[in-house]
């Protein structure tokens, strides 16, 4: 959908920080890989700093620079619903937002010296927020699409995910995808995602139950008012990691949707934040991230959206 697991993963061998020489030249990182002798200089602007990339080949070996670029401090806001699992949620009994997105943007900012502040925002609608400069960017795991492409500017894609559907852990109806598919299942998901779209050319829009926020959804499925949910395989994992004695995962891959966060068109933060995403993949930071959110370690009870659901003193 908007959101969603498949990391890119970048080899490298090294990751050095080096100094430059001059007073206004840029922090640099610095990998490594084999090869043979050639020396090539680049120079690129982002967010206002100038920056070099270089590639230096001794025998033997590729040296390749990579500047960083320095945002000078600058607040970087970031929407979140705060309603998706693991991307960014509410635990149970809590009141801040954690997450993929708050550690992630987190680590951006650490490599590009910035400050995410992190608002709260309703899905769909940050997408024109942000493409009316509202704020600087969003999480929530937005698919990458040409028609979203036309209101924002989209960054490199950080992950590739696949939408699957979900359903009761005891319903054996389903034996794959496509039985759904064929069958009278009820599919519930969220509104204006890529899942409904995809949901309405798979089964029709007479078979969908669309609901506000995905835990809704997923709510809905538990209590048996749908019989599976389509969701990104990166949330779903999520949802059904925290409800693993109800809920399963149906066999069978939708479609793949590429992720990116996304800026005002014109924004000069797209250079400087897929220089970080490389850096933080080049380093195993984004690996560390992935194994906390996107497998079994991740297991986290939520604030469901649904005030009549929330304990009271938290969400």
């Amino acid at each position: 959908m908007k959101k969603t697991r498949i990391l890119l993963v970048i080899v490298v061998l090294t990751l050095i920080a080096a100094a430059c020489s001059s007073d206004d030249a840029a922090d640099t990182a610095t990998t490594t890989t084999a090869a043979t002798t050639t020396t090539a200089a680049t120079t690129t602007t982002a967010a206002a700093t100038t920056t070099t990339a270089a590639t230096t080949t001794t025998a033997g070996a590729t040296t390749t620079t990579i500047a960083i670029p320095d945002l000078g401090g600058r607040t970087l806001t970031v929407a979140v619903e705060n309603l998706y699992l693991p991307f960014n949620y509410i635990p149970l009994g809590g009141t801040e937002g954690e997450g993929w997105d708050y550690d992630t943007f987190r680590a951006i900012c650490d490599l590009i010296n910035c400050v995410p502040e992190f608002i709260p925002a309703a899905w769909p609608a940050m997408i024109d927020q942000v493409a009316n400069g509202e704020f600087d960017t969003a999480g929530d795991g937005i698919s990458i699409t040409e028609e979203r492409a036309e209101v924002v500017l989209f960054s490199e894609a950080y992950m590739v995910v696949e939408q699957k559907f979900i359903t009761q852990l005891d319903d054996d109806r389903w034996g794959d995808a496509t039985e759904v598919i064929t069958g009278d299942a009820l599919v519930g998901t969220q509104v204006g995602t890529t899942n409904y779209e995809l949901a309405v050319e798979l089964v029709g829009e007479d078979r969908i139950q669309a609901f506000d926020l995905f835990p809704l959804a997923v709510q809905a499925l538990i209590n048996g008012d749908v019989d599976v949910v389509i969701i990104d395989d990166s949330a779903g994992q999520g949802y059904v990691g925290v409800n693993a004695d109800e809920l399963r995962t149906v066999d069978g891959a939708l479609q793949s949707d590429p992720l990116g966060f996304i800026y005002e068109l014109g924004s000069d933060l797209k250079d400087p934040i897929d220089i970080a995403v490389k850096l933080l993949k080049a380093d195993g930071t984004w690996d560390t991230l992935h194994t906390k959110y996107f497998t079994d370690a991740f297991a986290k009870e939520y604030c469901s959206g649904d005030e009549s659901l929330d304990i009271e003193g938290g969400c």
